[in-house]
């Protein structure tokens, strides 16, 4: 076998063709844990929405709506604000892009382990980013005397910020949270929110807290939740002022007509929205125990997969590959998360049976 692929297809999730193509096997022979997508979707409610707008020639003759008016009331039902309170975009770097526009910061503290785009889209925007480091003993959650110290040690302008944190699925709980956003206001400090994961954990949300103090924009994804990352629709949720400034740099219409209906008839399908909580938290929670048998760690996580580490004595590049090739399982590689050490994978949480395949898949080739 190969050693580690340099051209490896991981910067992110979910890239089945070129893992395919790289190890010459059928894409639809693999199992996908690379990516973080829910396994009870897509809701029955979007696929008949979708339907529903297939029938209707004028879907495709007809421009979308300018304005968005019926998914940002969509929205505004299911998150509890006004219209006036969101943006909407074809995915979260753009809706970054328009914050980071309306800010003007020229430095911005990026605590890590963090997702790769981050770090790129600030700088892209000519942002100088200084990072902090998370600690594994402290299970990756936010500290928020230590983040603002960081804040004023470095001079930064705004913090970017993940919870669920992104690879380790911590949550640092609302309450901490909004300490946190206190001490920035009180420092004059921009609180970047991305809550592409909230979903799992609701009530530790901030967008009630985002909509009435402009130091933070809170970033929401509906893709991964509700198993349509093929449509790219996410939305960011801030102060009136904020979102108005925002929506000026968002490029016309962001979304297909197809997405609109699509995303209208999942936020308001709050059956679907329970079912999934309660099944992720249990088949997350078994699947942890089965690792634990297998003698693979794990970090808390209240979202859709797993952070996994390894003893020193196994190369994780290796295993990753040999995954693939022997068990046809795709898992996530973590060499691209800045700040987290050597011997980490990430895996998706999905249905049951497909979580113990991969349990006697990674049994087989541990052994």
């Amino acid at each position: 076998m190969s050693a580690f692929p340099r051209d490896s297809p991981q910067t992110h999730g979910g890239q089945l063709r070129k893992v395919a193509a790289q190890y010459e096997l059928l894409a639809e022979r693999l199992t996908d844990f690379s990516a973080n997508i829910n396994p009870e979707g897509p809701p029955a409610s979007v696929l008949t929405a979708i339907r529903r707008a297939l029938e209707d020639p004028t879907t495709l003759m007809a421009y979308p709506d300018l304005e968005l008016a019926e998914l940002k009331k969509a929205i505004s039902v299911s998150g509890g604000v006004r219209k006036e309170n969101v943006a909407v975009a074809n995915g979260f770097v753009p809706l970054l892009e328009a914050a980071l526009r309306l800010l003007k910061i020229k430095r911005c503290l990026l605590p890590v382990p963090s997702f790769s785009e981050y770090r790129s889209t600030l700088e892209n925007a000519n942002i100088a980013v200084t990072p902090i480091q998370l600690l594994p003993g402290e299970k990756f959650r936010y500290e928020p005397d230590a983040i603002v110290k960081a804040l004023l040690d470095h001079s930064c302008e705004a913090v970017l910020l993940a919870n669920p944190q992104n690879p380790s699925g911590a949550l640092c709980d609302a309450t901490t949270m909004r300490e946190l956003v206190k001490l920035a206001s009180q420092n004059g400090v921009s609180v970047l929110l991305d809550e592409a994961f909230i979903d799992y954990c609701p009530f530790d949300s901030l967008i009630q807290l985002a909509i009435v103090q402009a130091n933070v924009i809170v970033f929401r994804s509906v893709t991964k939740f509700f198993s349509i990352p093929g449509l790219r629709v996410a939305y960011a949720v801030g102060h009136p002022s904020n979102v108005e400034a925002m929506n000026r740099f968002i490029a016309p219409w962001p979304l297909t007509s197809f997405a609109t209906d699509a995303v209208c008839a999942a936020l308001l399908d709050k059956k679907f929205a329970e079912t999934s909580r309660d099944g992720n938290e249990r088949r997350r929670l078994l699947l942890e125990q089965h690792l634990a048998q297998l003698g693979i760690a794990t970090y808390p996580s209240s979202a859709n997969f797993l952070l996994l580490r390894f003893p020193e004595t196994i190369d994780v590049n290796l295993l990753w590959e040999r995954m693939i090739v022997e068990e046809q399982i795709v898992l996530r590689l973590c060499a691209n998360f800045e700040g987290l050490a050597d011997g980490h994978l990430r895996i998706a949480v999905r249905s049951e049976k497909e979580n113990m395949r991969l349990v006697e898949g990674l049994k087989r080739v541990l052994s």
